[in-house]
């Protein structure tokens, strides 16, 4: 066989349809595709962008299909991909995804400023509609049931530096405030590593969100991480199904926000999902919980509407009564304080009933199985959509676009959970690792058999010819005793 050399080509002018070439299609995408289009995606997905759009009748350039946005999208969470330029990139240089998206060769892929629009054109309550949607999806497949909240937040990387931040008052940046400083402290003319200096040694220093905005993200805030760096950041709130570990709400607030003060808000968005989800409007009552009743009742004498799982940062005894009148039970552990507890300024006896009643749970065995729950199945969806997802940096700026791009990477997790509830993997990657580890497998038992073949072949030999001698192999023939010798 000769070399085959590269030499320059004319492109033909016509093309016939079936000479253009077709990738063989990725398995994992063929299944999800099977699952959307089993609960009518598309259609649900081109309902609700409607409004938005011209009239069909009205002549123009068409948009994006509204299910070709929201899959590349889902994509994004699949594949890793935090930016849509990247989305733009990875679906052009696939033609499995392109069949995904269902888009002939002849189309070009939407790039990212089209994303960019639409994502735009698309308000917050749609993107909220189209998770409620694959909610639904979760919900159908017996993977959804409600009963059990774990909440808790993270945060994101906002697109912004903190050397861009400026001074609310006097828009000044933060090399020009410790410059004026030093100025003002007696420095004659002082240099940028003059104002650096005096700045480490400056008592009180403090970067508070009242006095610095970021100039280039105006939504983002000034949060402190864990590690002690200062970044500017959102928070994401998930509130997960404990039971099954899908994702019910994920909302994002500014980073800024205490637990206790978002945590009602995510709390009435996952019940509006629930209802969603289930067939209902949001206002619709929900069914009485089928697990056994506990010695304190919820106003009315009813049944709790929920059990809300936390850690302690979002212990407060305010946000424990106001959850007990919306009949939620709560499992939060209590904060370590000092001395006797008020109430009188907190909401009185009704307050302290919260308080006492939600101490007493977390004693329970119960409790320590919810908390377990949570820090297993919260966690894991804080990884799965923020670092498996790459979700942790975000690439864009102002809180409704990073809302809008983080409920479509929770919607893509909960769709994972469902193929791998269906199948068994729930990334195209797990797909691809199953394919090498059952070739691994055979490749070892024709490997194992091949040396077992080897090991036990003049054995064999012998038995196939009863005229000759055997014996155990490996051994000299004049040591083998004089019935073998024979031949007997």
């Amino acid at each position: 066989m000769s070399m085959g050399r590269r030499q320059k080509s004319q492109s033909p002018l016509w093309i016939a349809h079936h000479e253009l070439a077709h990738g063989p299609g990725h398995r994992f995408y063929e299944k999800l595709n099977e699952l959307l289009r089993e609960a009518a995606f598309d259609r649900h997905a081109e309902a609700l962008c409607a409004p938005y759009y011209e009239a069909a009748h009205i002549p123009g350039r068409k948009s994006v299909a509204p299910g070709v946005y929201f899959r590349m999208h889902l994509v994004g969470f699949f594949e890793g991909i935090e930016s849509e330029r990247g989305l733009e990139w990875r679906f052009a240089d696939s033609l499995s995804l392109r069949q995904f998206l269902g888009l002939p060769l002849t189309q070009r892929v939407p790039d990212h400023s089209t994303l960019s629009r639409t994502r735009q054109r698309l308000p917050l309550a749609v993107h909220q509609a189209v998770f409620a949607l694959i909610l639904g999806i979760v919900e159908r497949k017996g993977l959804l049931k409600g009963r059990v909240l774990g909440v808790d937040s993270t945060y994101l990387r906002a697109d912004a530096s903190m050397k861009a931040i400026v001074r609310r008052d006097t828009r000044e940046s933060y090399l020009e405030f410790v410059t004026r400083l030093a100025t003002e402290a007696g420095v004659p003319t002082p240099t940028a590593e003059d104002a650096r200096r005096l700045d480490r040694k400056r008592t009180g220093k403090k970067t508070s969100n009242r006095e610095w905005v970021s100039r280039t993200d105006p939504e983002a805030r000034i949060a402190k991480l864990k590690d002690g760096r200062t970044r500017l950041a959102y928070k994401p709130e998930h509130v997960v199904d404990l039971e099954t570990g899908a994702i019910v709400a994920a909302a994002v607030h500014g980073a800024d926000v205490a637990d206790p003060a978002s945590v009602e808000a995510s709390l009435t968005e996952a019940e509006a999902n629930l209802q969603t989800a289930r067939g209902g409007d949001a206002t619709a009552p929900q069914a009485e919980d089928p697990t056994p009743k506990e010695d304190d009742t919820p106003p009315g004498g009813r049944q709790p509407r929920g059990k809300v799982v936390a850690d302690k940062g979002y212990h407060k005894a305010t946000l424990l009564r106001r959850l007990k009148a919306q009949r939620y039970r709560t499992y939060i552990p209590e904060r370590r304080q000092a001395g006797r507890r008020r109430w009188t300024d907190k909401g009185g006896t009704p307050t302290a009933v919260a308080f006492h009643q939600n101490r007493a749970r977390g004693t329970r065995p119960l409790s320590k199985r919810y908390h377990r729950w949570r820090a297993e199945r919260v966690e894991r969806s804080f990884a799965h959509v923020c670092e498996t997802g790459a979700a942790r940096r975000t690439r864009l700026r102002g809180r409704a676009n990073v809302a809008k791009r983080y409920l479509l990477q929770a919607a893509g997790a909960n769709l994972a959970l469902v193929m791998r509830a269906l199948y068994g993997l729930g990334t195209p990657r797990g797909w691809a690792d199953r394919a090498q580890a059952a070739l691994r497998a055979l490749l070892g038992t024709v490997s194992a058999l091949w040396h077992w073949w080897r090991a036990h072949r003049p054995s064999m030999l012998a038995f196939s010819r009863p005229e000759a001698a055997w014996g155990p192999p490996g051994t000299d023939p004049m040591t083998w005793p004089a019935a073998l010798r024979a031949g007997a």
